[in-house]
C-alpha cells in the first residue's frame, strides 16, 4: 500500500503559476504516474500523465502551460502549472498506477481567481 499526500494548492490570480506536489510513502519509480482534477459538478479528468520511461500525455486543454515530472529520489511526482486560468479551478489528485495497484492521494484545490 502506498499512501499519497498532495500540496501546493491554493488561490492565485489569472496568469499566475503554482507548482503541485505529491509525496509518496514508497518508491514510484516502477509506477504510471498522473495528475487528475475535478470541478464541481463534473466528472474527475485526466490532466496529464507520465509513464515509467518518463514518457508523457497530457489533456489539451493543458499543453504548453502544465508539466509532469518526477523526483524518483525523493519518491514525489509535480506538477508545474503555469499561465493558470479560471477554468482550471478544481480539486487536483495525483495518482499511481501499477496493474491492480491504483493509489489516489487526497487532493489539493486549485482556485483561480482574481
Amino acid at each position: 500500500q502506498v499512501q499519497l499526500v498532495e500540496s501546493g494548492g491554493g488561490l492565485v490570480q489569472p496568469g499566475g503559476s503554482l507548482r503541485l506536489s505529491c509525496g509518496a510513502s514508497g518508491s514510484i519509480r516502477l509506477y504510471k504516474r498522473g495528475w487528475y482534477r475535478q470541478a464541481p459538478g463534473k466528472q474527475r479528468e485526466l490532466v496529464a500523465t507520465q509513464t515509467t520511461l518518463g514518457t508523457t500525455n497530457y489533456a489539451d486543454f493543458v499543453k504548453g502551460r502544465f508539466t509532469i515530472s518526477r523526483d524518483n529520489t525523493k519518491n514525489t511526482l509535480y506538477l508545474q502549472m503555469n499561465s493558470l486560468e479560471p477554468e482550471d479551478t478544481a480539486v487536483y489528485y495525483c495518482n499511481l498506477l501499477l496493474r491492480q495497484n491504483d493509489y489516489w492521494g487526497q487532493g489539493t484545490q486549485v482556485t483561480v481567481s482574481s
